[in-house]
């Protein structure tokens, strides 16, 4: 069995547990755990040297009952069916555990973004929105940057569907660049969410934020925005890691300088101020906090009774297996989930949603101000729930997510 296999039968046993704690029937189970649509298409591709190289690239709309589908496009040489189906279901939680009204989807193409030139981008992105222009739109499905995804892609995205439609709409994605209606805070959106929540679980924790020790794993967009802000919050950021390995001080950190040194060498790793660890060693080091930042199933059962963080905050989709999310709980580990955990930055992507449908714009006060409240209250809804149904604060923000559904589902009924 692949890892994106495993993936999304871990994706299918949290619904499952979930929708057997909330005693869903079995033909609702059914509608839940299905893609409304998926949907593989072929991309030939010219590249510059001319070959013309064809791609495949994926777009599963998961459900549709709480709103339009929501969910990134992501470009990984590894990147399949499955897990995309698994990150379309995670998105549909995500967005009903942070009650904001959209359903799930996710996107991508095979392919090595590091390996192409902008140009040979450029020009994928475009025959992809081309292939899936006819089931997205402002109203129907609303891509965003994800895994080699940036800004510039969503501008393509944008810039291609407004052709097809020949009108301008903004609408059609998120996180754009700010000249063309992006929102502002979205880039730092995941990772302030992430700092609120971890502030939210050291208040449960008793811990104090002051000092209190963060280990990063990925130090990418999300990575460095939540090691930025908890920085910010007088934490004391003791290791970070990319792809190429790890650093750790015990004396902290300084976030930007890091983010200087792999700006100027292409990693963390050789930074002149801390000492080269891998990323298992980092994973198992002692912290307060440790924030998987990368890619999933980075904490298994074969490392979890070695995690000696107080708490573990998902920055990731997907970093902690079912199997470890249960050593993790039965050794008194705080687990803050993904679908709360990371959700900022598709909190900040709604908010951009209705500024471009409202065509207004919205001060970055404004922003913070309203992803602090929706983190916040989101935090105590699950919180609630855990201690109501005695179980794990994973399990706990799937069953608030999975109600939430199958209610829409339910109130909608089946037509025809």
């Amino acid at each position: 069995m692949t890892s994106n296999t495993l993936f999304l039968s871990y994706v299918m046993r949290q619904f499952e547990s979930a929708a057997q704690t909330l005693g869903i029937s079995q033909d609702l189970s059914e509608v839940l755990r299905r893609p409304e649509r998926s949907v593989i298409v072929s991309l030939p591709c010219r590249m510059d040297n001319g070959e013309l190289k064809v791609f495949t690239g994926y777009r599963v709309q998961h459900n549709s009952a709480r709103g339009p589908y929501k969910g990134g496009i992501r470009y990984h040489p590894n990147i399949t069916l499955e897990e995309v189906t698994a990150l379309a279901m995670l998105m549909t939680w995500k967005c009903a555990v942070m009650d904001i009204p959209f359903g799930g989807a996710k996107g991508g193409i095979a392919c090595d973004p590091k390996g192409m030139s902008q140009a040979e981008l450029e020009r994928l992105t475009r025959k992809y929105t081309m292939a899936i222009s006819s089931i997205i739109g402002p109203y129907l499905d609303i891509p965003a940057p994800d895994v080699y995804t940036d800004a510039q892609t969503m501008a393509w995205v944008m810039d291609t569907y407004s052709k097809v439609k020949n009108e301008p709409t903004p609408a059609v994605v998120t996180g754009k660049p700010i000249s063309l209606g992006g929102s502002e805070g979205r880039n730092e959106a995941t990772g302030m969410g992430v700092a609120i929540v971890t502030r939210e679980a050291s208040k449960r924790l008793k811990r104090p934020l002051k000092d209190a020790r963060i280990v990063v794993q990925g130090f990418g967009n999300a990575g460095y925005a939540s090691a930025w802000f908890l920085q910010q919050m007088g934490c004391r950021i003791i290791a970070v890691s990319d792809s190429k390995g790890g650093i750790y001080s015990k004396e902290g950190l300084e976030v930007e300088k890091v983010l200087e040194h792999k700006r100027r060498t292409g990693s963390v790793i050789n930074y002149e101020k801390a000492e080269n660890i891998t990323n298992d060693e980092l994973l198992e080091l002692e912290c307060d906090f440790l924030i998987p930042a990368a890619l999933e199933n980075q904490i298994t059962e074969r490392n979890a009774d070695r995690i000696k963080a107080l708490a573990v905050v998902e920055a990731a989709n997907g970093p902690t297996t079912p199997e470890a999310d249960r050593v993790l709980f039965e050794k008194g580990t705080l687990v803050v989930p993904d679908i709360l955990a990371n959700a900022g930055g598709v909190t900040v992507s709604y908010f951009e949603w209705v500024q471009n449908l409202t065509r207004t714009k919205w001060s970055i006060e404004d922003v913070r101000t309203n992803l602090e409240g929706k983190m916040v209250r989101s935090f105590e809804d699950v919180m609630r729930s855990a201690e109501e149904y005695g179980v794990s604060a994973r399990q706990a923000a799937m069953i608030v997510a999975v109600k939430r559904v199958a209610e829409a589902v339910e109130a909608l009924g089946s037509w025809p």
